[in-house]
C-alpha cells in the first residue's frame, strides 16, 4: 500500500477563527414578519447603510447592510429597485451576515509543513506565504509554461483569479458550474435556439399560463426572483406541472405531479412531442415561420407514443396527454424551464435538446409567457495590455468533447496526473471560492490528481474540505468585508450593482482582488494591474457607464433602457436566431456531422441492483451547496439532512423516521457519518433523497461537523455527456446499513 504524498489536514485552531434567518418574504412559503420585528425594535438605533449584492448564491441579489455605531453588521435588507429580488431577500440573503460573524472563519495565511514527522499548517504572514506562491507559480512556469497552472474557481473570487491567469498566459481554466451543473442546457439550447439560456435564466414565469419542471425545483434552489414569479403565476391560475420522482416544494404547488421513474425524462419528453404534434397543438404558424427540420421530427416522434412511453416512465398515457394538452392550450405563454443542475445521466445534452425542442413547439422562445430577449449592460475592462496568447488551454484539454465551450473541471484533473500519453500536463491548481471535495464527482480521481500536483494554493473564508490538500491557504474576506466587480447580469431591462465594504476585514482575512495584485505584481504582471487598489477600478468603471461611486452609494443599483430591441418578436418581422441556419433547428446538422444523434435519443440506463436505490440529491432553502453547513445563522434552520425513504422501503428494512442509518454506494463506499430517516410518501419507492452539503468532516466546522451524509461521496460513478464533457452524477445507488460500520474504526 502506497502512502498518499499529499496527506488531508485537518486544520488545527491555527488561523482560524447575530441575527437569526428567517423564511423570505414570498407568497409561496409565508410572509417574514420577523424583518418587520426587527426593523421596529431597532428604530431608535442609528446604522450606516451600504450597498452590497449577496454573495451566498450566484443570484448575487442587491442588497443594503445596516452597521451599527459599533462597527457591527447588524441585518442586511434587499434593495427593492434590483429585478433580481425586488427588495425581498430569501433565507440565504437574509442570514449572510452569519459568513462575517461565524468565527470557525479562516483568520490568516497558512502554509503546509512537516513538524516531528507530521503534517501540518503553520501560520505565516501574508509577505511570506504570497512571497512562496510567486517562487512556486515561476519556477512551475518556467519549467513547464505558464499553462501547466490551472485556476479551479466560482464567484467574484474566481473573476480576480481569471484575470491574473490569463495576465500570466494561462487559460487552463474551468469552473464546476459549467460541467457540472448547467453545461448541457447551455450547448442543448444553444444547438436548438443559437442562444445559451444564461444567468437569471428569460423565463417569462409572472405572464406564463403553463410552467413545466422537469427535475428542476423552484422554491427549494431559491432562485429569488424566479419564486417570487412563480408565487405570482400560481396566483394568476397558472398551471403548473411538475415532473419528479419526489414530491418536491414545487410539486406541492402544482396540479399535476408526474411520479416519473428516474433517468426516463427523455422518453416522456418524445412522447409530449408526439402529442403536441399529432394533435395539431403546436404553433403552426410559428413553427412554419421559423422551424427547421419540423418534418423530420414529426416522421421521428410518431412512433413515441404515450402508450410507449407508460412502459418505461410508469405515467399513465392519460396523464402524458392531460399535461401535453396543458401546454398546448396555453401556449406560447408556456414554459418547460431548461433546469439548473442538469448533469444526470450522460445524454443530459440530448434531454436540454428535447426541452429546447418542446418550446420550439410551443412557440415559447420570445414570446411572453415563455422565454424573453435578455439584455445586459457591458461593464468596461479597466485598461490594461493584451493578455499573452497561451500555446494550449481548456479547449485543447477538453479537446474529445466538440462542443465544449467553458472548462471541463475533470477534464483539468485528469490532465493533472501524469501519464506518458498526456499532451497537457497540468502541475499546479489554484482553487478559489470552490470546495472541490464536495463539487466534484468521483473523489477518488481528484484525489489523486492532488497527491501528483507540484503545488495547490486555496483561497476561502472558511476551512473547507479542499483546503486540508493545500499547500498555502489564503484567508479571503467576506462579500460584506469588500469592494467588488460591478454586478451586471442579463435581464429584461439592463442594470448595474454595486458592492461597497460594509466593514473592515476581520481577522488577517483580505479581499480577493488585493490577493490576485499582489501574486500579480510578484510575478511581473503590474502591467495588468495599473491601479492602487480595486476601489480605483470601481470608480472608473462606473463613471464610463455614466453613473459614480457617490451616486451608487446611495441607490446601489442602476437601470438602463434596452438598447437591443423589444422584449419579444415583432410579430410582424422575421427574427434571426443565433444558429447557422437562422432558424430554431428541429433537426441538428452540427450534430449529425459530428456524429451524435440529430434529434434526441431515449436509452435505457442502469437500474438500482437488488437491495440498492437510486440517490437522489437537491437543495434546501436555506443553504447552498456545501458552504453555509457552518453558517451560524443558517445552521440554526437547518443543521443536517435527512434521507428521505419511502414507506414501502421502511417496511421491509425495518425503518422507522428518525432512525440513524449508514450508507454504502454500488463501489463499497461507506458514508462516514450517519444520517436520520425520514420515512415519506413524497419519495418512489425505487429512490433515497437528501439535500446536498452535509457530512463534513473537519472538526473545525463546530456546527457542521459530522452532521449528516455527504452525497458527493458516494458519487463515485460518473456519465460523461459525450457532446459538452458535463459529469452525470444521478447514476449512483446506494444501500442502507442499519449497524455502524464505523464502530471498530475511527474517523
Amino acid at each position: 500500500m502506497t502512502t498518499s504524498r499529499r496527506k488531508f489536514i485537518k486544520i488545527s485552531a491555527l488561523g482560524l477563527g447575530g441575527v437569526a434567518a428567517t423564511t423570505s418574504a414570498i407568497n409561496m412559503f409565508g410572509s417574514n414578519s420577523y424583518l418587520n420585528t426587527l426593523v421596529k425594535e431597532n428604530v431608535g438605533e442609528k446604522f450606516k447603510i451600504t450597498p452590497t449584492y449577496c454573495e451566498v448564491c450566484f443570484w448575487k441579489c442587491a442588497a443594503w447592510a445596516y452597521t451599527n455605531e459599533d462597527g457591527e453588521i447588524k441585518k442586511i435588507i434587499g434593495n427593492e429597485d434590483d429585478p433580481h429580488c425586488h427588495g425581498r431577500l430569501c433565507p440565504r440573503g437574509t442570514g449572510g451576515v452569519g459568513m462575517y460573524t461565524d468565527e470557525d472563519r479562516l483568520k490568516t495565511p497558512l502554509i503546509r509543513t512537516t513538524v516531528n514527522g507530521e503534517e501540518t499548517f503553520r501560520e505565516a504572514s501574508w509577505d511570506e506565504a504570497l512571497d512562496l506562491i510567486a517562487s512556486k507559480f515561476n519556477g512551475i512556469k518556467e519549467k513547464h509554461g505558464a499553462e501547466s497552472l490551472a485556476l479551479l474557481k466560482h464567484g467574484c473570487p474566481g473573476w480576480h483569479f481569471e484575470h491574473l491567469y490569463k495576465s500570466l498566459g494561462s487559460d487552463t481554466i474551468a469552473e464546476p458550474a459549467y460541467a457540472q451543473c448547467r453545461g448541457p442546457r447551455e450547448t442543448g439550447f444553444a444547438l436548438t435556439f443559437g442562444s445559451w439560456v444564461g444567468s437569471p435564466e428569460p423565463t417569462d414565469i409572472r405572464d406564463t399560463k403553463c410552467l413545466v419542471l422537469i427535475g428542476s425545483h423552484i422554491g427549494e434552489n431559491m432562485h429569488n426572483s424566479q419564486v417570487q414569479e412563480m408565487s405570482d403565476a400560481i396566483d394568476n391560475g397558472a398551471t403548473i406541472i411538475t415532473v419528479d420522482p419526489r414530491f418536491s416544494t414545487a410539486a406541492s404547488k402544482s396540479k399535476h405531479w408526474l411520479a416519473i421513474k428516474p433517468s426516463t425524462d427523455i422518453a416522456l419528453l418524445l412522447s409530449w412531442m408526439h402529442v403536441l404534434i399529432k394533435e395539431e397543438l403546436y404553433d403552426k404558424e410559428y413553427v412554419e415561420k421559423y422551424g427547421l427540420g419540423f418534418n423530420e421530427l414529426k416522421e421521428y416522434v410518431r412512433q413515441f407514443t404515450p402508450e410507449w412511453a407508460y412502459g418505461i416512465t410508469t405515467i399513465k398515457p392519460e396523464e402524458i396527454r392531460k399535461t401535453a394538452r396543458a401546454m398546448g392550450h396555453a401556449a406560447p405563454a408556456a414554459i418547460v424551464h431548461p433546469g439548473r443542475h442538469v448533469v444526470w445521466y450522460g445524454d443530459d445534452t440530448q434531454r436540454e435538446r428535447a426541452i429546447a425542442i418542446l418550446n420550439g413547439l410551443l412557440g415559447s422562445w420570445g414570446r411572453r409567457g415563455g422565454f424573453y430577449f435578455k439584455e445586459k449592460i457591458n461593464v468596461p475592462n479597466f485598461p490594461h495590455p493584451a493578455y499573452p496568447e497561451p500555446k494550449w488551454g481548456w479547449k485543447e484539454i477538453g479537446e474529445n468533447f466538440p462542443l465544449a465551450q467553458m472548462g471541463i473541471t475533470n477534464e483539468l484533473i485528469n490532465a493533472s496526473i501524469p501519464n506518458k500519453n498526456n499532451k497537457y500536463p497540468i502541475k499546479a491548481w489554484m482553487v478559489a471560492g470552490t470546495n472541490l471535495i464536495k463539487s466534484i464527482p468521483d473523489t477518488i480521481q481528484l484525489k489523486k490528481a492532488m497527491d501528483a500536483l507540484d503545488f495547490l494554493v486555496v483561497i476561502d473564508t472558511m476551512p473547507t474540505d479542499i483546503t486540508g490538500y493545500a499547500d498555502v491557504i489564503l484567508p479571503e474576506c467576506t462579500y460584506l468585508e469588500r469592494s467588488d466587480i460591478v454586478r451586471s447580469a442579463t435581464n429584461r431591462q439592463p442594470s448595474i450593482a454595486v458592492r461597497f465594504a460594509a466593514v473592515t476585514p476581520k481577522y488577517n482575512s483580505k479581499p480577493g482582488a488585493w490577493i490576485a495584485k499582489e501574486i500579480g505584481e510578484r510575478l511581473g504582471l503590474s502591467k495588468y494591474y495599473n491601479y492602487k487598489d480595486f476601489d480605483e477600478v470601481i470608480d472608473w468603471q462606473l463613471k464610463e457607464l455614466g453613473t459614480s461611486k457617490e451616486e451608487m452609494a446611495k441607490i446601489g443599483v442602476k437601470r438602463y433602457p434596452r438598447k437591443s430591441g423589444p422584449m419579444y418578436l415583432n410579430e410582424d418581422e422575421t427574427h434571426q436566431f443565433g444558429t447557422a441556419s437562422g432558424k430554431i433547428e428541429f433537426y441538428s446538422q452540427e450534430l449529425k456531422d459530428l456524429g451524435f444523434d440529430p434529434m434526441p435519443t431515449y436509452t435505457a440506463h442502469p437500474e438500482p441492483p437488488q437491495g440498492f436505490y437510486r440517490l437522489n440529491y437537491g437543495r434546501s432553502p436555506m443553504h447552498t451547496f456545501s458552504r453555509t453547513a457552518n453558517n451560524p445563522n443558517l445552521n440554526a434552520l437547518k443543521s443536517e439532512n435527512n434521507l428521505w425513504v419511502n414507506p414501502k422501503v421502511a417496511r421491509i428494512l425495518g425503518l422507522k423516521t428518525n432512525q440513524k442509518v449508514w450508507l454504502k454506494n454500488q463501489d463499497d463506499i461507506i458514508s462516514n457519518f450517519s444520517i436520520k430517516v425520514r420515512v415519506t410518501e413524497r419519495i418512489r419507492w425505487d429512490s433515497v433523497y437528501m439535500v446536498h452539503g452535509f457530512g463534513h468532516d473537519n472538526k473545525k466546522l463546530t456546527r457542521a461537523y459530522g452532521k449528516g451524509i455527504d452525497d458527493t461521496k458516494m458519487i463515485s460513478k460518473i456519465f460523461v455527456d459525450p457532446i459538452m464533457g458535463g459529469t452525470g452524477m444521478r447514476g449512483n445507488f446506494v444501500s442502507i446499513l442499519t449497524e455502524n460500520p464505523h464502530k471498530n474504526t475511527e474517523i
